[in-house]
């Protein structure tokens, strides 16, 4: 089978998206940006390469007749058992990491403690995978690095002491060993994971399911099999220039998301696109082709790397501040739209006694009236208009552009899909389909 591949390294995520020669979404992969972008741009693609094996699993259960109704829930209990697999191998190389971290450590006399801390660490972040990939888990990031973090942070301050093994010293110790299992690819990691995951969710499935574990397996193996020639891959995003493509195999930021927010709404004729470093404002023709657009890269003022830097101002999750926000009931005014400022500001405010929630929905009402003022300059905002991008994923920020669009241009069909965040990958796929039918 034929594949086309799309990479958008952005600042803070890279993504990747598969295309088959119809041009149909197959696979979707995103991982934490790093400075080694060559590694983020294969892991990356080896995600949409695994996420892409799960679709022909679906496909081959869909054509065969005996698994009626098992096509439903079977892929979505063998994908988690499939992260599991994957969250314990990486935990094996954390491990090893670690302890080579520790040999290296200048206080040798401590080894064998902090051998030993670590061995019980590792153990019981091994079980505590287990409910992270379970049936009703909520997971708060789906990167092995912000998981396995939290666990070891809280872990290693049950273990350490200040006057023994300390936790700044374990702390340490993980920065030098994150470092080393995020910068390895895992190649082939459907081919090594899937058995394990297949015969553990055998296990634990109902009868109904097991009386077909031999057509399961025959489905799960079937897709193993097909091959996935990569015919062609485009690369873009806020560090393209850093890909290990071609120059011909690099398009703009602006032409891949409009084409790719086309691509999901055939009826776009304007795009808002927030990233974590810079905000885009793109109008489209019926074609999905770029005829005007607006770009503020100068600062980090209104893109996601705002909303990160309040984050930590308060300290919450990125994940937090949306929620935060919608549960204000008399909205701050924020003065500042400079980064460094607001954040000055926030703290102003907070020592004034004024309510978390009230000023961080301030903050996000200053960061939404920057993008439609962007959106205003590059030709003001159609019908229809889609909004991509990470802090789209914001609910507090879907709201107030919500609010400012309806104040400043009346009704309009506001379009977010839930891969938002793959859309200018998604246009860097379809750039690559192209350019491979041109070739033949």
């Amino acid at each position: 089978m034929k594949v086309y591949v799309g990479i958008d390294l952005g600042s803070t995520t890279t993504k990747a998206v598969l295309l088959n020669e119809s041009s149909e979404v197959l696979g979707l992969g995103i991982t934490n940006s790093r400075s080694n972008y060559d590694v983020a741009c294969q892991v990356a693609r080896e995600e949409a390469f695994v996420r892409a094996r799960f679709t022909l699993v679906r496909a081959a259960l869909t054509h065969d007749a005996a698994l009626a109704g098992v096509e439903s829930s079977f892929p979505g209990v063998l994908s988690r058992n499939f992260r599991l697999q994957q969250h314990l191998d990486q935990l094996i190389a954390l491990g090893q990491a670690l302890h080579a971290a520790s040999e290296a450590h200048r206080h040798r006399e401590q080894r064998s403690e902090i051998d030993a801390i670590l061995e019980r660490v590792l153990a019981a972040m091994a079980e505590r995978a287990k409910a992270h990939y379970g049936p009703l888990a909520v997971r708060k990031s789906d990167f092995f690095r912000d998981l396995a973090a939290a666990d070891y942070m809280q872990l290693t301050e049950q273990y350490s002491h200040p006057k023994g093994v300390t936790f700044e010293t374990l702390c340490g110790l993980f920065d030098a060993a994150i470092l080393v299992v995020e910068n390895s690819t895992s190649h082939h990691a459907f081919a090594r994971h899937v058995g394990a995951a297949l015969e553990s969710t055998l296990e634990s499935a109902p009868p109904a399911v097991q009386r077909n574990a031999a057509s399961l397996r025959a489905a799960v193996e079937a897709a193993r099999a097909i091959e996935l020639e990569e015919v062609a891959t485009v690369g873009t995003g806020y560090g393209r220039q850093r890909l290990p493509f071609p120059k011909e195999h690099i398009r703009s930021e602006i032409l891949c998301h409009g084409l790719g927010a086309h691509a999901m709404f055939p009826g776009t004729r304007t795009v808002l696109d927030i990233g974590g470093q810079d905000t885009k404002a793109i109008q489209v023709d019926a074609d999905g082709i770029v005829t005007s657009f607006q770009m503020n890269d100068r600062c980090a003022a209104g893109c996601g790397r705002y909303l990160g830097y309040i984050a930590d101002e308060m300290s919450l999750g990125l994940h937090e501040l949306g929620p935060l926000a919608q549960q204000s009931q008399c909205r701050v005014k924020i003065n500042s739209t400079c980064t460094v400022f607001a954040g000055a500001e926030l703290r102003e405010r907070l020592s004034l006694g004024q309510a978390r929630e009230d000023i961080v929905a301030g903050l996000h009402r200053a960061m939404m009236l920057r993008a439609v003022s962007l959106l205003a300059r590059s030709g003001g905002i159609s019908d229809e208009f889609t909004f991509t991008g990470g802090v789209a994923r914001n609910p507090a920020a879907v709201g107030v552009l919500r609010e400012l669009v309806k104040e400043n241009y009346g009704e309009r069909v506001l379009n977010i899909s839930a891969d938002s965040i793959y859309t200018g990958a998604l246009g860097a796929g379809l750039f690559a389909r192209r350019g491979s039918s041109k070739v033949a």
